[in-house]
């Protein structure tokens, strides 16, 4: 819509964002913000979801945005409005997932004097932010929507934010919205160089012991329909990051499953004897590679990565390809002609897997949550959209569900935010109506964010809320176990904790609970049929498990503890 009569900047707002097919916003109001909501109040193309608190807003927008595959929207008011939303926008950052988050601001010739709830939003997310913008002007409102959308959905993917003073909203202009988009300095490399490709795809057809390496960038580039043609038609096995787990089905023979500090052993051992490593949307990070110095020692590697800055940031590679994984994946696979006899190698995958395959104590009747993880991926085949937040529990998820589908798993992977999975789900409620969500949380995490069950409550959102409660910060525990003496400092909940049923039914949550293993089944059918609004599980499991295989931080794969050989010492 645009022409000659003039429009309030609440107004142009709402314009840009039907162009930008925006139809969900997660968001809370303020002073700063209030004629946005005056307009809001008789906008009919989208919906707003109100949360309980703007941290949840912003995880709200990450969920959103990675089923959905498109940017996830927040709106929130100024000073504290704003600042609550900077552990969400870095959570978005670290796992290159695009939200675009405007925040209101104090009248622009106030801006610097301290006003009230003013806060310097720019500056604090300048560090976490793709880009950031302040409006200026109301001439400056339109294309200043439509370059935040561009940034954070093109090339790698992130956040982006866009600081509205309260004065640009009451403002009046003709809207006129670009219909080209030209940001000088950022163009997005798609294509790889041909060259680097058909290097690329002489190395892998020349390989013996050959990996992929298979990051989140697979997914959020809508690649893994390549990476499964690119797969099958070399026999390479396959082993994915925390955030690529999805883009190949898990459920397939060539899935060696998650690789890195708590990967099956398989995938590990198999990083650091291949002689090709092809490394897809991943960026090498600290829990993947430990050591630098010994990771993967004798492999040539390839690194294929949209953002030019990933390349050499972390590990030091043989051949840099930079485009899109998509796009990419397919160049490869479209150069290599023959298939290499890679029996040997999968010979010696096979006895890695079964010389130490995930394994739990199944036989003394107590209830563990790897044991709660395999039922729910049986019961759900798979399919299911599994949200979960940190710790313990997100280990063994990546560890005993199978992801059969991509934009299945959402989890905050690089900042590790504890409190991101109940909000989480709940955006993603908003994202796919057909699929079940199932949002799992510690006993920890789950209190963080828990306001928001109101949230789940109110939009009758038929979320699956499972908390596996061992009555301690778990994987904190494990670390204070292994390395700290047994020093227990601050991480024993089991006083303080409250009654989750009561919780869950004072917030509007149908609520169970159970420490049996032979009711684990039951429950979950129960809450499985029941759609007219979240629910609510604890699962009250064993205090003192731990996560294995585990390669200690920083050590290298030949440190990596497969199991705990006695109750309470290593060995």
């Amino acid at each position: 819509m645009s022409g000659t009569k003039k429009m309030s900047g609440a107004e142009i707002f709402f314009e840009a964002l039907r162009k930008e097919n925006v139809d969900t916003i997660f968001g809370y109001p303020g002073g700063a913000t209030i004629k946005l909501y005056e307009q809001l109040y008789d906008v009919d193309f989208l919906e707003h979801i109100l949360c309980r608190h703007e941290q949840g807003a912003t995880h709200m927008a990450k969920g959103y945005a990675i089923v959905k595959g498109k940017p996830g929207v927040v709106l929130v008011t100024s000073g504290p409005g704003a600042t609550n939303t900077v552990t969400g926008i870095a959570d978005a950052y670290m796992d290159s997932v695009p939200i675009v988050v405007f925040t209101g601001q104090v009248p622009t010739h106030l801006i610097g004097n301290d006003a009230f709830q003013e806060a310097d939003i720019v500056g604090i997310t300048r560090p976490i932010t793709k880009h950031n913008f302040l409006v200026r002007s109301i001439e400056e409102l339109a294309p200043t929507i439509q370059k935040a959308f561009y940034i954070a959905s093109s090339g790698r993917p992130g956040p982006v934010l866009v600081d509205l003073p309260k004065d640009i909203i009451a403002s009046e202009t003709v809207f006129n919205y670009p219909t080209k988009i030209d940001i000088r300095g950022y163009k997005p490399q798609v294509k790889g160089h041909h060259n680097q490709i058909k290097k690329a795809a002489q190395m892998i057809q020349n390989a013996k012991k050959p990996l992929l390496y298979v990051g989140g960038g697979v997914i959020m580039s809508d690649g893994n329909k390549e990476l499964g043609v690119l797969a099958k038609e070399t026999g390479i096995p396959v082993t994915m990051t925390l955030q690529g787990l999805g883009a190949y089905p898990g459920t397939d023979k060539q899935s060696l499953g998650m690789l890195g500090m708590h990967g099956t052993f398989a995938a590990n051992m198999a990083i650091n004897e291949c002689d090709v490593l092809i490394a897809l949307g991943a960026r090498f990070d600290d829990r993947v590679t430990g050591k630098i110095e010994t990771f993967s020692p004798n492999s040539y590697k390839i690194h294929v990565d949209i953002d030019p800055t990933a390349i050499d940031k972390n590990v030091l590679v043989d051949l840099p390809i930079v485009g899109d994984v998509k796009h990419v994946i397919a160049e490869i696979a479209a150069e290599i002609d023959k298939k290499t006899d890679l029996s040997d190698w999968w010979n010696q995958i096979n006895a890695w897997q079964n010389e130490c395959p995930l394994s739990y104590e199944k036989e003394d009747g107590k209830l563990r949550t790897e044991y709660v993880i395999e039922r729910i991926s049986e019961k759900t085949k798979g399919n299911a959209i599994i949200v979960t937040d940190v710790g313990q529990h997100q280990m063994w998820v990546s560890q005993y569900y199978k992801f059969t589908n991509p934009r299945s798993h959402l989890t905050s992977g690089g900042l590790g935010t504890m409190g991101f999975s109940v909000p989480a789900a709940i955006g993603a409620a908003f994202a796919e109506k057909k699929r079940p969500i199932i949002s799992i949380s510690g006993d920890g995490g789950f209190q963080m964010n828990l306001q928001e069950l109101i949230t789940a409550a109110a939009y009758k959102l038929p979320i699956k809320f499972i908390i596996m409660n061992n009555s301690f910060l778990g994987m904190v525990r494990q670390w204070q176990e292994l390395y700290h003496a047994e020093k227990y400092s601050f991480t024993d909940l089991g006083a303080s904790n409250p009654d989750f049923v009561k919780v869950g039914e004072a917030l509007g949550v149908k609520s169970f609970s159970t420490n049996k293993m032979d009711e684990v089944d039951g429950l979950l059918d129960k809450v499985m049929k029941m759609n007219d609004g979240p629910t609510l599980i604890e699962f009250k499991v064993e205090k003192e498990d731990m996560v294995f295989p585990m390669v200690p931080s920083g050590g290298s794969i030949s440190d990596i503890i497969t199991k705990r050989l006695n109750p309470k010492k290593m060995v």
